[in-house]
């Protein structure tokens, strides 16, 4: 059985911390004169990965030390000179005293998550014969793109542009491969994982519009898992908005709620 408490959610948090810093990493290596960077402070991730960037944020604040105001103010100085938000990923464990300080330096909470998690299993049963799942090589970093793309941005088309860039750089991540469902040689969908000491964090996965309903999500909901196991993972680890499709699909799938969690934005 997995207890919610603060060990369990330094392992999460971290994992997502560095799938965030990954991103930052990834985008110096390919776009040289990115102005990407990431740092520690008071034990929190810090990532600047663009100004409007979902990965410009910190995690972890206040579950490996307790934050300080001139840690935060350290923390704000790192985003506001480039030019970005001042925004923090907060588990409830970060406990009173870091909420407290929050509230007095001027942030606000605006969006609330759900941190699901399960044992990591190999699967007991096999996908349909027709259904063939593996990771890509970086040679195929952009037919993977294209993919995620053609399936989160279906009914957004305006956010095309974004998600592919974004595929991009998840595909070049260190310790994070990259999974493509087929069905008889076509690709149709495409899903992430991150590793980290011993917690896999699942990616959102995207499925084409013509390829829906066939057994695609759920295959790469398994060979995901079980490549988890083969590289020693114990924890598997989703994010999903709190009450959403997307967590009740996850629930599904054997996930449960470890805790929920608050993004803060100062606003002073």
């Amino acid at each position: 059985m997995i207890f919610a408490n603060l060990e369990l959610a330094k392992r999460l948090e971290g994992a997502e911390a560095y799938a965030c810093a990954q991103f930052a990493m990834a985008r110096k290596r390919i776009f040289p004169e990115s102005t990407s960077e990431w740092m520690t402070c008071a034990g929190a991730t810090v990532v600047f990965d663009g100004i409007d960037a979902p990965t410009t944020q910190t995690f972890g604040l206040g579950l490996f030390e307790e934050p300080t105001p001139a840690a935060l103010e350290e923390i704000e100085r790192f985003f506001c000179e480039r030019g970005a938000e001042v925004m923090h990923e907060v588990c409830p464990f970060a406990g009173v005293a870091t909420l407290d300080l929050l509230c007095a330096r001027g942030y606000r909470p605006f969006e609330i998550s759900g941190v699901l998690c399960r044992p990591v299993e190999p699967p007991a049963e096999m996908h349909a014969p027709d259904i063939r799942v593996r990771v890509v090589g970086l040679d195929e970093a952009q037919l993977w793109s294209d993919i995620n793309a053609r399936g989160w941005t279906h009914e957004h088309p305006e956010f095309e542009e974004f998600v592919r860039e974004a595929g991009v750089l998840m595909a070049a991540r260190e310790g994070s491969p990259c999974f493509l469902a087929e069905i008889d040689g076509t690709p149709g969908a495409a899903g992430a994982l991150t590793i980290h000491e011993g917690v896999a964090l699942f990616g959102g996965a995207a499925t084409v519009p013509e390829m829906r309903r066939r057994g695609l999500q759920a295959a790469l909901l398994q060979e995901r898992m079980r490549y988890a196991a083969e590289h020693r993972c114990d924890l598997a680890v989703m994010v999903a908005e709190a009450g959403s499709n997307s967590q009740r699909n996850a629930e599904r799938k054997g996930f449960r709620v470890a805790y929920t969690r608050l993004k803060w934005k100062l606003v002073r």
